[in-house]
């Protein structure tokens, strides 16, 4: 035995007493390659071993390797994803060294395994020298060290779903040596079962429950608050050792029944089930009430956060409008999305007003993630909505709220982005209090950022006597959506917020076309990927596409200030309308008259440009290209010399079209041109000048 011949541990073994290898075993092969380090766990060298599973079971005692084998065999067997197991592995200078193996089953569509890959390490400093103690020491070392690793998982349990996941993990299940778990909650006169082998059944219809009288032994335990241990399970039609029909089935051998007292007060009870299980030790007994009273105290922490939580969340809803109201020719939807982390309450809100001539829109965020930081987050989010009702303009709702909040008396301080859209025209007017910007997807499918400038934070703007919020115009075309968010959905802990907001980008891009699939896509991509500890509010806006009718089509671009790609993708859009239409005769005319008076706008005006390209009907098709701008300044022809670089825009349009004009359009203007199909006689078709 390991006590034998005991000499100093030599440097071969302090090399391996910290190893940890991989291994990869093939079950159709009947290959298993081991790393660099998994060799050194099992004390050989690189040329020692040669891939077959046998040349590696020689370094396992005859007996361990029974056991071992029987473990992994009940693992795949049974189904499992996985096993875990403690053996000892006889090294060359003779010692026995304790070592762990953890391991994943995979298996095949049909649920036939074909690989399992895992970890494998020198388990000595966990279980200290075992060349040096007696079996009965190690064994006994080890149930301490279940003890004080599922302490140490359980103290990270803030929630009841927590605290079943730590148990019923694998981890948690190999720290009782059990196959199977069943834990169970008092609730009124009843015994309800939560958890069964770490899967949640709070989300099933009926969770099965037993009154506290019944015979079960989960519930037995629960009332008397004395443990029961079963060694004889199966062979009995009406055993009732079993919370059937929920483990039925499994061939379970033994169980051990115990109930979770916290404060002299029984809150519950947790079964245990084994496989190939014939007794329970002293130990074995203790070791399952140790852990019981653990549980049971971890437990009673986690109802008692689960109830403050439900609380605080049913506060926060409350403070969130129930309904969003509807607009003719746009689409909305919201999300709300608690931290995973905290109290799961905080201050970002999100809101849709209904105001005169149908302006919408605003989304924000309170800092802080606590109970005050929601109830601030429902007070600035009422006046705000007061402000907005009041029909000031968006500057100047921000500036109210901003000292709103600080009359308030609170140290907190608010971001916010607030937009009011005219659903008939597209057109938004947008500020922005420290907050992201909003995120717009174009019909044809690119993404961008408008620059909005910014003032301060609410509160912040104030107390540093800044309220100052510019107002920025942007259109919004038909088919076009607008997504507006709070920092939490785009923000993960050690990367540069930039990266966040690429992969907004790339998922609005790539996501469906409606509004609520979208925010739906939006929370599958990026809430479950960051794994958030800060909460999110999210307001998708989709403008109902106009493709006008099948007599009269029509499509619209928008471009941006100094967007090169956009003109590009713009004439390509053209080019592949005019193809559909059957005009493509028209396209290279189209394009150019486009090309001149999108850069017109983009060169001479401080903002984009709407582009709308349309078929008229009529006895005689024509198409009419409309660009519209916010700059009152009409265009005018000139006639360069023949050394002039620039000022004949007009005069090719007037070339190539068949007429063209200026109109006046609200704060703007729009500048049109209509083309004939090429066998109209152009003098018919002609008509240039303003009109």
């Amino acid at each position: 035995m390991a006590g034998r011949n005991r000499p100093a541990i030599g440097a071969d073994k302090r090399l391996a007493l910290n190893r940890m290898g991989s291994f990869d075993w093939d079950l159709l092969k009947r290959t298993l390659d081991l790393d660099a380090a998994g060799l050194a766990v099992f004390d050989l060298r690189p040329g020692e071993y040669d891939g077959n599973p046998e040349t590696l079971s020689r370094r396992v005692p005859p007996e361990e390797g029974i056991r071992l084998d029987a473990t992994v065999d009940r693992a795949i067997r049974s189904g499992r994803t996985s096993y875990g197991a403690y053996f000892q592995v006889t090294r060359r200078n003779g010692i026995r060294q304790w070592t762990h193996v953890r391991a994943r089953i995979l298996r095949d569509a049909q649920g036939s395994p074909h690989r399992v890959i895992g970890i494998v390490r020198n388990a000595t400093t966990e279980l200290t020298e075992f060349a040096e103690v007696s079996a009965e020491e190690a064994g006994r070392r080890r149930l301490t060290g279940i003890v004080q690793g599922t302490t140490e998982a359980l103290s990270r349990a803030l929630t009841v779903d927590d605290v079943t996941a730590v148990l019923g993990d694998v981890a948690g299940l190999e720290r009782f040596g059990a196959e199977g778990l069943a834990l169970g909650l008092v609730d009124g006169g009843a015994v309800r079962l939560v958890a069964l082998s770490g899967e949640s059944l709070e989300t099933a219809e009926e969770p099965p429950v037993a009154p506290l009288d019944d015979a079960r032994p989960l519930a037995r335990a629960a009332l008397t608050q004395r443990a029961h241990f079963a060694t004889s399970l199966p062979g009995r039609a009406d055993d009732r050792t079993r919370p059937r029909p929920h483990v039925d089935g499994h061939g379970f051998d033994a169980a051990a029944f115990l109930p979770l007292v916290a404060q002299a007060r029984s809150i519950g009870g947790l079964a245990l089930f084994y496989r190939g299980r014939t007794h329970f030790t002293p130990e074995d007994r203790n070791v399952c009430l140790g852990l019981a009273g653990i549980v049971a105290q971890s437990l009673q922490r986690a109802i008692l956060f689960d109830q403050e939580r439900e609380f605080a969340t049913g506060l926060q809803s409350s403070m969130l409008p129930r309904d969003i109201p509807a607009f003719s020719g746009v689409e909305i939807a919201v999300r709300y999305h608690a931290a995973w982390s905290g109290r799961d309450v905080g201050g970002d809100w999100y809101d849709v007003i209904a105001l005169p001539r149908g302006r919408v829109g605003v989304v924000g965020d309170v800092q802080g993630h606590d109970t005050h930081a929601a109830a601030v987050m429902g007070q600035l989010r009422i006046a705000l909505r007061a402000f907005a009702g009041e029909g000031h303009p968006p500057a100047t709702v921000l500036a109210r709220a901003s000292r709103f909040l600080v009359e308030l008396d609170t140290e907190r301080f608010a971001t916010c982005t607030y937009a009011e859209l005219d659903p008939a025209t597209g057109a938004v007017r947008a500020v922005r209090a420290g907050h992201l910007g909003p995120l717009v997807r174009h019909t044809d499918g690119r993404t961008g950022w408008p620059h909005l400038s910014g003032g301060l934070p609410l509160g912040l703007a104030t107390e540093f006597g800044q309220e100052d919020f510019p107002e920025t115009r942007l259109d919004l075309v038909p088919g076009e959506t607008f997504v507006l968010c709070t920092d939490g959905l785009v923000e993960e802990s050690g990367l540069d917020i930039e990266e966040g907001m690429a992969e907004l980008a790339h998922a609005v891009r790539t996501g469906p076309g409606r509004a609520g699939a979208l925010a739906d896509h939006l929370a599958d991509r990026l809430w479950h990927r960051w794994g958030t500890g800060d909460d999110v509010a999210l307001l998708v806006l989709h403008r109902a596409p106009d493709p006008g009718t099948r007599q009269a089509p029509r499509i619209h671009q928008y471009i941006h200030q100094a967007d090169p790609e956009g003109l590009a993708e713009t004439r390509a859009v053209l080019r592949q309308a005019l193809e559909d239409w059957g005009l493509a005769a028209l396209a290279d005319d189209v394009q150019l008259a486009a090309g001149e008076l999108l850069v017109n706008v983009l060169l001479h005006t401080e903002g984009g440009a709407v582009l709308t390209l349309e078929v008229v009907p009529g006895p005689v098709r024509r198409v009419r290209l409309w660009v519209k701008d916010r700059s009152s300044a009409w265009p005018r022809r000139r006639w360069p010399g023949e050394a002039a670089t620039s000022g004949r825009g007009l005069l090719l349009v007037d070339a190539v079209s068949a007429r063209w004009g200026v109109e006046p359009r609200g704060d703007g203007k729009a500048v049109w041109c209509e083309f004939a199909p090429p066998d109209r006689p152009a003098a018919a078709a002609r008509g240039r000048g303003f009109s």
